[in-house]
C-alpha cells in the first residue's frame, strides 16, 4: 500500500468504508458534509489510488440508481499483540475482519529480539497459508508503556531488557511495510470500540487484567495515551498502603495485590497453609497453579478461591472507583486473561464502584466483561494501524 489518502474528506471516506463494509456513493454522502460533485470527485480520486474498487450497482432508492464502492480486497493488516506469557498474531482485510489467527504461549521476558524471532515464525506460516503476500501495514501491541510517537517501550516493568528497543523501526525493517506500536490495553479498547461491546460510547475505559494491570482510555472516540505514552498505567496506583512490593519499585500497588501473578502466588499460599483442598489438589497435581485453577475451584464451591477473588475484585473496584469518578466514563469494560474468573470478579468490582462512586457518574454506567476476549488485540492492532495510513500523509 503506497497511496495514502489526499485530504481529510478521503480519509474520512476510507474509515466509513472499513468501519461499514461496501457502500453505495448515495449512502456515504448521507454521512459526509459534502456535496454530491465534491463527493463523486473524493470518491474518484481514491479509485485512482487503488485503495477503493467499484463493487457493483447498489440497490435502487429511486431514480438512477447508485455505484457500491469498497475497500480493496486484497488489502492486508498484520495485528500482533504480544501479552507477559503468550502472543497472538493475525491477519485482517481491510475491514479488519481476521482472516487467520494464531496463538503460542510465550515468556515476553525473554527479549524482544527471540519474541519478535517467534512473531516472524508465526507470521510465515499465515503468509504461507495463502493468506496474504506481504502486507500494507502492521499494528504492534507490547505489555507495558510506549513512547508512541517512536513506537518504543519505556521501562516497562514486566519486560526486561525491552527498555528503548526500537520495535517499530526493527519490525518495519523485517516486515517490509508501515508499523505502529502502542500498548496492548490501549489495543484491546480499539477492538473492542471496533468490533466489541464499545462499539456505541464515545468515552469508555477499558481495564485489562491479566499478568498486570492497565487501562485504555477512550475520550471522544480516541485513545487518550497522555503526554508521554503512560495513561493508563493504573497497576502501579497504591491500593494497600505499605502493601507487598511491585516489580516497579514501590509496595502496595494494584497489580502486586491483584493480578495475573499476585492471584497465582496468593492461590499457592493458600494451598500450602492448608486453607483449599481443591487448590492443594490442583497444585499437587500440576505442580504450579493460574487464574484458571482459582477459577476451577471457585466453580466448585471452594470458599478460599472464592474469597482471593472477591478481594481481588474489590481492590481493583476501589481504583476503578476513583476512575469513574475522575472521568465519568460511559461504560467500564473489563478485559483480559483473569476475566475467566467470570461473574464472581464482575460482581465484586461492580458492588464497590457503585458504592465508592458518587451516584451521579454511576447511576447508568454498565460495567462490562469484553465480547472480544484474546481476539481484541490483534483486532485493535489493525485498527491502529489503519487509522495510521488511513491519514492523510
Amino acid at each position: 500500500m503506497t497511496a495514502r489518502p489526499a485530504n481529510s474528506h478521503q480519509a474520512r471516506l476510507l474509515r466509513l468504508l472499513r468501519d461499514g463494509g461496501p457502500n453505495s456513493r448515495a449512502q456515504l454522502g448521507d454521512q459526509v458534509d459534502l456535496s454530491r460533485s465534491k463527493l463523486a470527485v473524493e470518491v474518484d480520486r481514491l479509485l485512482e489510488t487503488g485503495l477503493v474498487v467499484a463493487d457493483g450497482l447498489a440497490a435502487s432508492r429511486g431514480g438512477r440508481r447508485s455505484h457500491n464502492v469498497r475497500l480493496h480486497p486484497e488489502l492486508r493488516f498484520l495485528g500482533v499483540d504480544i501479552g507477559a506469557t503468550s502472543v497472538d498474531v493475525a491477519v485482517t482485510n481491510a475491514e479488519l475482519e481476521i482472516l487467520g489467527h494464531i496463538n503460542q504461549p510465550l515468556d515476553v521476558r525473554e527479549g524482544p529480539v527471540a519474541v519478535f524471532e517467534h512473531v516472524l515464525s508465526m507470521t510465515a506460516k499465515l503468509r504461507a497459508s495463502g493468506l496474504a503476500d506481504g502486507f500494507d501495514g502492521a499494528g504492534i501491541g507490547v505489555p507495558g508503556p510506549v513512547r508512541f510517537p517512536e513506537g518504543v517501550p519505556v521501562a516497562p516493568p514486566i519486560m526486561p531488557g525491552w527498555d528503548g528497543f526500537p520495535v517499530r523501526e526493527a519490525l518495519s525493517q523485517e516486515l517490509g511495510c508501515p508499523v505502529m506500536v502502542d500498548n496492548d490495553v490501549n489495543l484491546m479498547a480499539l477492538g473492542e470500540q471496533h468490533a466489541g461491546v464499545a462499539r456505541t460510547v464515545a468515552d469508555f475505559l477499558c481495564v485489562k487484567i491479566g499478568t498486570g494491570i492497565g487501562c485504555g482510555i477512550v475520550v471522544g472516540g480516541a485513545v487518550y495515551r497522555g503526554t508521554t505514552g503512560s495513561a493508563g498505567d493504573i497497576g502501579h496506583i497504591q491500593a494497600v498502603p505499605d502493601g507487598r512490593p511491585c516489580a516497579c519499585g514501590n509496595r502496595g500497588c494494584l497489580e502486586a495485590h491483584f493480578s495475573g501473578a499476585a492471584l497465582a502466588r496468593d492461590a499457592v499460599e493458600a494451598a500450602r497453609q492448608g486453607l483449599s483442598p481443591e487448590l492443594a489438589h490442583r497444585l499437587e497435581a500440576n505442580g504450579a497453579l493460574s487464574a484458571v485453577d482459582v477459577a476451577a475451584a471457585a466453580a466448585a464451591g471452594d470458599a478460599t478461591a472464592l474469597e482471593l477473588i472477591r478481594e481481588g475484585g474489590r481492590s481493583t473496584g476501589q481504583v476503578i472507583a476513583g476512575l469513574v469518578s475522575f472521568f465519568n466514563p460511559g461504560l467500564v469494560v473489563i478485559g483480559g486473561g483473569v476475566t475467566g474468573l467470570g461473574h464472581n470478579l464482575l460482581a465484586a468490582i461492580r458492588t464497590q464502584v457503585y458504592r465508592q462512586s458518587l451516584p451521579l457518574a454511576t447511576g447508568n454506567l454498565p460495567i462490562v466483561l469484553g465480547e472480544l476476549g484474546p481476539t481484541a488485540g490483534v483486532i485493535g492492532a489493525a485498527r491502529l494501524i489503519s487509522d495510521h495510513l488511513f491519514s492523510p500523509a
